[in-house]
């Protein structure tokens, strides 16, 4: 039988993604599975003999880990990321460079296609396939989930359980599952299955990246974040210095996770405009965007802060929960953000105790913005208060002349 095509697959080992692959065999395409190591708990073998017993002609598995951390990561944290008040783009901050190496493999492989295992109803299938369009306008996509030969076959876990029987795919999945997870570096976000009644508590066994505040040590640990323009360059804590970007994120998720710091439980609004409840355990990312908020305190302009603040933190956000990473706009953003982070110089002390991590204290060798004598009720060095009686009478021109429109309407600010 002639192969209708070479097609690189997104493949992790699950049962989706196992039954998508001998579907494309049938469907006479040839596959090259391909999976990214982005910091999840995987084992890698198993991955790689489980994908060739199926049938695929190779397995590709690449360690882009560092590329995740430095890449997107740590630009997040310099950015202050956040969608929606509180997420922290964990799946969002991954999927551009999974995408990216995945069609380098489909590069050096020869495929005219690239496929995942993404449903039909969530961000990820757009976040993957205009980081495929962008890097290649050319790329033929195929998504199983919404080509209704699949998935009028395959309506829930169950038919996909009695494929995986019928064409003897070894499975680990049990017909129970009570909800999805999706592990990297950054976080690990629960979702679908019995979460999706928000009303509903998420299981105390579910978290994976943090211990139970509520049984956390009863002891804190200190931690000091040094930063060099906005990133974090060494991280000290109980007598340990680490300074590489990789070592530097994992030793944070692991003090997090000690003492069960960055779970969320929310709802938000996904692209596609549907609701959704997702959780999200986020160690390193929490702490280290609490101290890189506190620093920018310190030594970043207080105007600049504002606009970054109103237009490159909401908007590079959004941007990357979009998909949108390959685009001119985000490029546009960055160059603000990289400008506004130049003297994000310093260090920060936190101490994480239960669930949180507080801010005990901040410096900077470099950035003079701050000046204890100025701000000192004792010290009138470089300040006259009589200044201050023009200051007030400048800005209160304007005011003067709003409360005498609201006299003239009949609506006196005196009874507002």
């Amino acid at each position: 039988m002639a192969s209708t095509g070479k097609v690189c697959l997104a493949y992790s080992g699950g049962l989706d993604t196992s039954c998508i692959l001998k579907w494309l065999i049938g469907q006479g395409y040839t596959v090259v599975c391909f999976l990214a190591d982005v910091g999840q708990e995987e084992d890698w073998n198993q991955v790689r003999v489980k994908a060739t017993q199926i049938g695929a002609s190779k397995m590709v598995i690449k360690d882009i880990r560092r590329t995740f951390i430095e890449d997107l990561c740590l630009r997040a944290i310099q950015c202050n990321a956040q969608y929606e008040g509180r997420y922290l783009l964990g799946t969002s901050l991954a999927r551009p460079v999974i995408a990216r190496a995945q069609m380098q493999v489909a590069s050096e492989e020869g495929c005219q296609y690239v496929s995942h295992g993404c449903t039909g109803k969530g961000n990820d299938q757009v976040r993957f396939e205009l980081a495929f369009l962008a890097i290649d306008p050319d790329i033929k996509i195929i998504a199983p989930w919404r080509i209704p030969q699949f998935f009028e076959r395959f309506q829930g876990r169950n038919d996909l359980l009695e494929y995986a029987t019928e064409m003897r795919i070894p499975v680990t999945s049990t017909k129970t599952k009570p909800y999805s997870m999706d592990d990297n570096l950054a976080h690990c976000s629960y979702e679908s299955g019995q979460l999706e009644d928000p009303s509903r508590p998420p299981p105390d066994d579910m978290w994976t990246r943090t211990n139970d505040p509520m049984t956390a040590p009863s002891t804190s640990q200190d931690v000091v974040i040094r930063f060099g323009k906005g990133i974090p360059v060494k991280v000290s804590s109980n007598g340990q210095e680490v300074t590489d970007s990789l070592e530097l994120f994992t030793f944070l998720n692991e003090i997090g996770k000690l003492h069960g710091i960055g779970r969320i439980d929310i709802v938000e609004n996904r692209y596609v405009g549907i609701k959704s409840r997702g959780c999200y355990d986020s160690p390193a990312m929490t702490i280290l965007r609490a101290a890189h908020l506190d620093l920018e305190g310190l030594v970043m302009d207080g105007k600049v802060r504002s606009l970054r603040d109103q237009f490159v933190t909401h908007s590079w956000s959004e941007i990357l929960y979009n998909g949108l990473y390959f685009s001119p706009e985000r490029e546009f953003v960055e160059n603000s953000l990289m400008f506004s982070q130049q003297r994000v110089n310093g260090e920060v002390w936190l101490r994480c105790y239960r669930g949180n991590c507080f801010v005990l204290g901040r410096s900077s060798e470099t950035e003079k913005l701050y000046s204890e004598e100025e701000s000192s009720m004792d010290s009138l060095v470089n300040f006259s208060p009589v200044d201050t009686t023009g200051f007030i009478n400048i800005n209160a021109i304007r005011l003067k002349k709003y409360g005498l429109q609201k006299l003239e309407e009949g609506n006196s600010l005196a009874n507002a």
